[in-house]
C-alpha cells in the first residue's frame, strides 16, 4: 500500500509529489498519469509562475535547471480600446520586479518545467505510471482504494486528484461544483516576430475579450487571445492567412512581421469552484478544484499554492505521527486554501464581466479607475506584489523560499 497516490502528471501533480517526498523521504508515493509517456515533450505551451512559485522551484533545486529557458517579464502593460480604433491608449503599466535583479513573473515553456519535475521524481524515487486513467473509488477506514483503466488497483493512505478541471475522480469522491460556461473560449499559439519584446507583457481589453501578448525567449511571444466561442472555433479551423490576418489586427506590427510557429488550439473558458477540497482520505489540488478565467494568469499559480499548503499539511501531520489521510487534517488545507480561491475566482468573474464588452458608461469607468491606479505608486507596488504572490502573510513555506 502506498502513502501517498497522485493522479495526474501534470506540473501540479509532479510538484505535490516532488513536495511532500523531499520532506519526508520515507513516504511511499507514486503517480499515475493517463498520457503515454511522450505526449508531454509535444506540448508547445508556455505558463506564467509568478515570483512565489519560482521560489518553491528554487527549493526543490531544479530553478537552475528551468531558469535558461524561463523570459522574465520586465514590464506590463494595459490597455482598453475597440478593434477599429487607431490608437490604443496606455491606461496602466507595471514595472517587472518586486525585489531586486527578481521579476515578478517568468514565463516558462511547459516542456521544460514538467521534464525538470520529472527528473526530480525519478531522483527521488517517485513512480510514474503512464496510460492510466482512475475508473472507480472505494474508500476505507484505513485507506483509499482506486480501480484503474488496465484492470487493476491500487490501495493508499491519501489520494489526491490533479486530473484538471473535469476530474473524474472528483465526481467518483461526490464532490459537487459551482460552474458557470462564459461563452468564451482561449485561442492559445506561439507567434515569432522580428523586432524583440524587450520582455514586455501586453494585455489589450477588447470587447470580445483579453487578448494577451506574453513573452518568450528568442523573439517569440505565447498568446492568450479570448474570444466568444464560436468566433474562436472559427479561428482556429481557418486557413493560416486568414488566422494571422486577424492576429495582426489584433496584435499590431510593433513587433514586426508576425508568424504562427506554435499549434492552434481553442479551449472553452468558464468558472469552475469546487464545493469541497478534501473527502476523507482524499484532497484536490489545481483545476480540478478550481478552473478560472485566463484574464488575471492566476490559474496554475492558485495550483502550485495548492501544493505549497498541502504538502505542509501532509508533512507535519507525519511528523506529529498523525494520520495523513484524516479527515481533520486535510480540513487544515481546505481551510487553508478556500478562501483565496474563491476571492481569486470572484476577481476573475467580475473582471471578465467588466473588460468584456463595450457599455459606454462601464467603458468610462473602468478607463477612469485604471488612470488612477497608474498615478498611485504605493497602490501598483501593493497589486504588483500579489499578483507575485509575495505579500501574502499566509503564504506556505515553500512560497517563502524556505523548506518545510
Amino acid at each position: 500500500m502506498l502513502d501517498m497516490l497522485v493522479v495526474g502528471g501534470g506540473y501540479v501533480g509532479l510538484s505535490v509529489a516532488v513536495a511532500v517526498k523531499q520532506a519526508a523521504p520515507h513516504l511511499d508515493i507514486a503517480v499515475i498519469e493517463a498520457a503515454p509517456d511522450h505526449v508531454w515533450k509535444k506540448d508547445m505551451r508556455a505558463s506564467a509562475i509568478i515570483a512565489a512559485a519560482t521560489k518553491m522551484l528554487e527549493v526543490f533545486g531544479i530553478w537552475d535547471e528551468i531558469e535558461p529557458e524561463a523570459q522574465p517579464i520586465n514590464k506590463m502593460i494595459v490597455t482598453d480600446s475597440r478593434m477599429s480604433d487607431p490608437v490604443r491608449p496606455i491606461f496602466l503599466t507595471f514595472d517587472g520586479e518586486v525585489a531586486d535583479g527578481r521579476p515578478f513573473a517568468h514565463m516558462i515553456p511547459n516542456v521544460a518545467m514538467v521534464g525538470a519535475l520529472r527528473g526530480l521524481c525519478e531522483r527521488l524515487g517517485i513512480e510514474i505510471r503512464h496510460g492510466l486513467s482512475a475508473t472507480g473509488l472505494k474508500t476505507g477506514d484505513t485507506s483509499i482504494e482506486v480501480s484503474l483503466s488496465d484492470g487493476s488497483t491500487q490501495q493508499s493512505r491519501l489520494l489526491v486528484a490533479c486530473d484538471g478541471v473535469r476530474s473524474t475522480l472528483r465526481d467518483f469522491a461526490g464532490i459537487k461544483t459551482v460552474t458557470w460556461d462564459y461563452g468564451q473560449s482561449g485561442i492559445v499559439t506561439t507567434v515569432e516576430h522580428e523586432r524583440p519584446h524587450h520582455g514586455c507583457a501586453e494585455e489589450h481589453f477588447l470587447p470580445s475579450g483579453p487578448f494577451a501578448i506574453l513573452p518568450l525567449r528568442n523573439n517569440r511571444s505565447s498568446l492568450v487571445w479570448t474570444e466568444r466561442t464560436n468566433d474562436a472555433n472559427r479561428l482556429v479551423a481557418a486557413d493560416d492567412l486568414v488566422f494571422e490576418e486577424e492576429l495582426e489586427r489584433r496584435f499590431g506590427h510593433k513587433l514586426g512581421a508576425l508568424k504562427v510557429v506554435g499549434a492552434k488550439r481553442a479551449f472553452p473558458l468558464g468558472l469552475t469552484l469546487a464545493r469541497s477540497f478534501v473527502a476523507p482520505r482524499f484532497a484536490l489540488a489545481g483545476d480540478a478544484a478550481h478552473g478560472i478565467h485566463p484574464i488575471s494568469g492566476q490559474g496554475l499559480n492558485l495550483g502550485f499554492k495548492d501544493v505549497a499548503a498541502l504538502a505542509e499539511t501532509i508533512v507535519e501531520a507525519d511528523r506529529l505521527g498523525l494520520d495523513i489521510g484524516a479527515i481533520n487534517i486535510l480540513e487544515r488545507y481546505q481551510s487553508w486554501r478556500r478562501f483565496d480561491t474563491f476571492r481569486m475566482g470572484v476577481t476573475t468573474d467580475v473582471l471578465n464581466r467588466l473588460f468584456s464588452n463595450d457599455t459606454a458608461p462601464i467603458r468610462i469607468a473602468r478607463d477612469f479607475g485604471l488612470g488612477i491606479v497608474d498615478r498611485l505608486p504605493g497602490l501598483k507596488s501593493f497589486f504588483i506584489g500579489q499578483a507575485a504572490g509575495t505579500t501574502a502573510r499566509d503564504n506556505p513555506r515553500l512560497l517563502s523560499g524556505q523548506t518545510i
